[in-house]
């Protein structure tokens, strides 16, 4: 029994990089949906 806080700590580590990740990601996406559409679309 002395493990589980062990596994605890994993999961509050998996869930804070996940909040970050997103976090950091929905800034990319806000940045290029400002840009022109130029900049967010790649040639063909």
């Amino acid at each position: 029994m002395k493990r589980k806080p062990d596994l605890l700590w994993v999961l509050v580590i998996l869930f804070s990089l996940g909040v970050v990740t997103t976090g950091y990601t929905q800034s990319l996406w806000e940045r290029r949906a400002d840009a022109p559409a130029s900049l967010s679309r790649p040639a063909d």
